[in-house]
């Protein structure tokens, strides 16, 4: 029997942005801002997804998820590197004990737009060579047709295929049009089995922004409350200032709770802003900006 995914609830758009305007209004102090920098930057997926990648490229990456900044002495590692398939056997060798997690995009990324037999051999080679996460992407073509069920089903053959690896699901919310799909592709992603859901490719504008993410925070906590399972959630693209940053923990923190307060159930897939993070780290302890030149790009 199929589910019925018809009765995801309406969203209420005018409560949705009061209620993330309460959350630009909110401000840290001294060390709560330096902890809460230091969580934002181990929540970070470093990610490089250009056709211009290359192996070298790759290990610069990782040497910098491994060491974001060694001027300023106890900083968390970030969270994960992604990549693309082909790139993945380096980064886990790279990477090798330093707890450090090499996540692969998969599923005809960006697009989706691909017979579920390639989606699948594209997961498998990922999971195959290491890959410890695998970030799909939804065929938001057939969700916009109304064909949930085929979604639905893609996405779990796309979990099933992934073994022991984590799977986050991309819903590319920027060409999904209102927070009604968001809350709708969110419910089917995690009905289906996706260990994190996430907004975006970050190929396409808008991504991540705050409403967004919060209508996906409502349907995790909607189905923890329901099951008792935590899902985890990643806004991607577009995320850049550290104060941005702090924002969108707050609102996880006052959402979902302090469970979710860890990089193994929050992240953000925002190159830049880890090195936003590190200037205003460096400001807090030497009283001082610095210029960006003394940070690597990657």
């Amino acid at each position: 029997m199929k589910a019925d995914f018809r009765n995801s609830p309406a969203i209420d758009q005018v409560g949705i942005e009061e209620r993330v305007a309460r959350f630009n209004t909110r401000s840290l102090k001294k060390q709560t801002k330096v902890d809460g920098l230091k969580l934002a930057l181990s929540m970070i997926d470093l990610t490089t997804l250009e056709g211009k990648d290359t192996e070298g490229k790759v290990k610069q990456m990782c040497n910098k998820a491994m060491h974001p900044y060694d001027e300023i002495p106890g900083l968390p590692t970030v969270a994960a590197v992604c990549v693309y398939p082909k790139y993945v056997e380096t980064a886990k060798r790279v990477l090798e004990g330093s707890g450090v997690k090499v996540a692969s995009v998969a599923t005809a990324f960006p697009s989706g737009n691909s017979t579920l037999e390639i989606k699948i051999s594209d997961t498998h080679y990922a999971v195959d060579h290491g890959a410890d996460e695998v970030d799909m992407v939804i065929s938001r073509g057939e969700f916009l047709k109304g064909n949930y069920n085929f979604v639905h089903d893609e996405i779990a053959e796309i979990k099933a295929a992934c073994g022991k690896a984590r799977l986050k699901v991309i819903l590319e919310t920027g060409e999904l049009s209102t927070l009604d799909n968001v809350r709708k592709a969110s419910d089917i992603a995690i009905l289906a089995g996706a260990d994190f859901i996430k907004t975006s490719t970050g190929k396409i504008q808008p991504a991540a922004t705050m409403p967004v993410t919060l209508v996906m925070l409502e349907a995790i906590k909607d189905h923890y409350l329901k099951t008792g399972i935590m899902i985890g959630m990643k806004p991607a693209g577009g995320i850049s200032t550290a104060k941005n940053a702090l924002q969108y923990l707050v609102m996880v923190y006052e959402t979902l709770g302090p469970k979710w307060m860890t990089n193994e159930w929050f992240r953000f897939g925002a190159s830049s802003l880890a090195n936003d993070i590190i200037l205003q780290l460096a400001k807090e302890r030497k009283g001082v900006y610095f210029s960006k030149d003394y940070i690597s790009i990657d």
